[in-house]
């Protein structure tokens, strides 16, 4: 037997083999085999990567329906299945998005650093705003537009 103690090397090969490997798709794919088959799971270490796309593989990856909330910045940001993190959290931090540890990141998350900036900035809240700033921004949007009466006249579909 190859639970019995002491025995850690078995004299014959595997009892049951399958003839032919498992295919999540063998009778068509549904519409969720294919998201999860195009995912490409990025910002997650070795293990990680190997353990979802193992789910992946074997028909056991369920995405998610709605967004998680992130163990880093506690909002609403998760949009990946079996991740813990956000990906700007993930990107900021230098973390796998699905363990949380400081592990060698596989591929990289290709996730713009000028959002990452702009998500950290809109996170503060509006007691915190002045008037001041709310004035400024007013007559910031004022500026950019007052030029648009001007070109509404100068339109010809003709070209003459």
């Amino acid at each position: 037997m190859s639970c019995q103690k002491g025995n850690l090397a078995r004299s014959r090969g595997q009892k049951y083999q399958n003839a032919t490997a498992f295919k999540n798709d063998k009778y068509g794919a549904t519409v969720q085999v294919k998201k999860a088959n195009a995912k490409v799971h990025d910002g997650l270490c070795q293990h990680c990567k190997g353990v979802l796309e193992w789910k992946v593989k074997y028909n056991k990856y369920k995405s998610l329906t709605q967004p998680r909330k992130c163990v880093k910045c506690s909002q609403k940001a998760v949009k990946d299945a079996y991740h813990i993190m956000c990906k700007t959290c993930a990107l900021r931090l230098e973390l796998c998005a699905k363990c949380g540890k400081k592990e060698d990141i596989i591929i990289p998350m290709f996730y713009p650093l000028y959002l990452c900036n702009r998500i950290e900035t809109t996170n503060v809240k509006d007691s915190e705003r002045t008037s001041e700033e709310d004035q400024q921004g007013s007559d910031a949007e004022d500026e950019d537009f007052a030029h648009t009466s001007d070109v509404d006249g100068d339109c010809d579909p003709s070209g003459t």
